[in-house]
């Protein structure tokens, strides 16, 4: 199967180290001949609150439409964001909330607790940033984000598997380390990991 990649950068700032990574994996996914196309969160309008909940429909942005039909395009979604306050960024959650939507992401069945994972046959990376050192993050802290990412929203809606790279303490890299791992993550989108 051709490869199609979505890189979701989920950093609110456009010069970001997450931006870079993003990139890194692009050159890396490009060389092996892969599809790839980018959403940058930091670059699109859209309101990232979901008023209603799933009471009332808010419209969708075009830029919210087309990030639908990038989804449905791929087979591999990538996410690139840092970890606040032990999780995504308000910007990507708020992305999540509007566009992983009922009928498009999953379907409620009615009368019934189960329901119809709708993004099934895609898998996907979670390339993150963090502050707090891995093993404290993944002792103390449980990997709760990374939980929430993995098993909550795109498990919950057809996505594996989910793999997991961690970068960090994101605050004490040298420049050597960092350029480091834009190599690494380079060659992770050559794998089309």
């Amino acid at each position: 199967m051709e490869a199609k990649i979505l890189i979701i950068t989920g950093h609110p700032t456009p010069q970001s180290f997450c931006s870079a990574l993003s990139d890194a994996y692009m050159e890396g996914a490009l060389s092996s001949k892969a599809q790839v196309r980018t959403i940058d969160l930091s670059k699109i309008e859209f309101n990232p609150n979901l008023k209603f909940g799933y009471h009332q429909r808010t419209e969708l942005e075009d830029s919210l439409k087309e990030a639908q039909e990038l989804i449905s395009w791929a087979n591999h979604l990538v996410f690139v964001y840092p970890t606040w306050w032990g999780a995504m960024p308000a910007i990507l959650k708020g992305f999540i909330d509007r566009v992983f939507l009922p009928g498009f992401a999953f379907k409620y069945r009615k009368n019934s607790p189960l329901w119809d994972k709708l993004l099934t046959g895609k898998s996907a990376h979670l390339i993150v940033t963090m502050d707090t050192p891995s093993w404290y993050y993944r002792l103390i802290y449980r990997r709760a984000g990374h939980s929430v990412m993995k098993r909550n929203i795109l498990q919950f809606c057809g996505i594996s598997p989910v793999r997991i790279t961690e970068i960090g303490p994101v605050k004490s890299l040298s420049d050597v380390l960092r350029v480091k791992w834009l190599d690494k993550v380079k060659r992770l989108g050559s794998k089309l990991a």
